[in-house]
C-alpha cells in the first residue's frame, strides 16, 4: 500500500494526474462545484456518523495494558442497537475552501466545508500547528471501510506540504485536523535502538473531499471522496521552512490555516516574473533585497521582535521601504 508520503512530492503536492473526469468516448467532464459537492459530502459524512460508533468504552479508564489505542468503528445495529453515534461525540469545524486551493479554473471563493474529529486521548506533549513537522502513525480509509493508505510504523509528515496548492493538491483537512492533536511524552529508547512514546494523543478525522483529493482519484480513492483519518501524533517540531528565523506557523499572517495564501511580496514577483513563494517559503518576505532573517530581532532566550523603522506599522521584514 502506497505511504501518503508516496503520494506527495517534494512539499506534498500530489503526483500528476487528470484532474477531469472522463466521459463516455472519452469526453472530457469539468470538475464539479466545490459548493455543490461539498453539501453532498457533509450529508454523506453525518449520516455515516449518526449510523456508526466507535469502541468508546476502551478509552474510558481504566485503560488495559494490552490496549492498542486504535479506534475501532462499527454500525449501529443489532447488539450494539444501544451504543452513543460518533455525531454525539465528533467536534466540527467549518473550514473555507478557495477553488484556487485545488487547480480549478470555476473560481469559487469562500465555500465552507465541514471538518469532524474526535479525539479519544488527548496526548501529554504540546500540539503541532498545520505548518509544524509531526511523527505519527495513521490509517486513511474511505466511508465504505476501504483502506487506502497507511504507516503502522510511523513516519514523519510535512503538514503545509500536504496541504500545497495546485491540479492534485493534497489533503489541507489532515493538517487541520492533526493541529487539534497533541503529541506524546518524550522518547523512550530501548536496548534494540527502536523507541517508544508514550502518552501520545490519538484522533480520527472525518472530511469531505474539498479538504481532501476533491475530484482527482487516487488509487482506491475516487474523485469527489469523503475522507477518514485516524492518527497517532507520537511527536512533532516547529518548523521553520524557509530558515528565516520566523516560525512557518506565524507566517501564517490571515490566520485561517492555509499557509499557501499569505504571500506579503505577491505583486513583485508578478510583475518580475519571478516563482510565487507564500512568506514562509521565502527567503525575503518583502523582496527588498535583505533576507527576512537581517529585518527582525531574536534575543537570547529566542524571542523574535518585529522592527518597524519608519513606524508606519508595518514590520521592516514586510516592508520593501523601511
Amino acid at each position: 500500500m502506497k505511504k501518503l508520503l508516496g503520494l506527495l512530492l517534494a512539499l506534498g503536492l500530489l503526483s500528476g494526474c487528470g484532474d477531469d473526469d472522463g466521459g463516455p468516448g472519452g469526453q472530457i467532464i469539468p470538475p464539479r462545484l466545490l459548493s455543490e459537492v461539498a453539501l453532498e459530502n457533509d450529508a454523506e459524512i453525518v449520516e455515516f456518523l449518526e449510523t456508526h460508533f466507535y469502541n468508546y468504552e476502551e478509552f474510558q479508564g481504566p485503560i488495559t495494558p494490552d490496549f492498542d489505542f486504535k479506534i475501532l468503528i462499527d454500525t449501529i445495529a443489532g447488539e450494539n442497537a444501544d451504543r452513543t453515534p460518533l455525531l454525539e461525540q465528533v467536534i466540527s469545524k467549518v473550514i473555507n475552501v478557495n477553488s484556487i486551493e485545488l487547480g480549478l479554473s470555476e473560481e469559487e471563493n469562500d465555500i465552507p466545508h465541514t471538518l469532524y474529529y474526535l479525539i479519544p486521548r488527548q496526548g501529554v506533549g504540546p500540539n503541532p500547528s498545520v505548518a509544524d513537522s509531526v511523527f505519527m502513525r495513521y490509517t486513511g480509509k474511505l466511508l465504505d471501510d476501504t483502506e487506502f493508505d497507511a504507516s503502522n510504523t510511523g513516519v514523519w509528515l510535512n503538514l503545509p506540504g500536504i496541504q500545497a496548492p495546485g491540479a492534485g493538491s493534497g489533503a489541507r483537512g489532515f493538517a487541520e485536523g492533526t493541529a487539534f492533536i497533541n503529541s506524546g511524552g518524550e522518547p523512550i529508547i530501548n536496548p534494540d535502538g527502536t523507541f517508544d512514546v508514550e502518552g501520545f494523543g490519538v484522533g480520527i478525522m472525518f472530511m469531505p473531499s474539498g479538504l481532501g483529493f476533491f475530484n482527482n482519484s487516487q488509487g482506491l480513492i475516487p474523485a469527489y471522496s469523503p475522507l477518514i483519518f485516524e492518527v497517532n501524533v507520537l511527536a512533532m517540531i516547529e518548523a521553520d521552512h524557509d530558515q528565516d528565523g520566523i516560525p512557518s506557523i506565524l507566517e501564517d499572517l490571515n490566520g485561517n490555516g492555509y499557509m499557501y495564501d499569505d504571500n506579503t511580496d505577491e505583486a513583485e514577483e508578478r510583475e518580475f516574473r519571478q516563482p510565487l513563494f507564500a512568506d514562509f517559503l521565502d527567503l525575503d518576505d518583502d523582496n527588498d533585497g535583505i533576507r527576512t532573517s537581517e529585518e527582525i530581532s531574536i534575543d537570547a532566550d529566542g524571542n523574535i521582535t518585529f522592527p518597524d523603522s519608519d513606524g508606519d506599522g508595518i514590520p521592516d521584514y514586510r516592508d520593501p521601504d523601511s
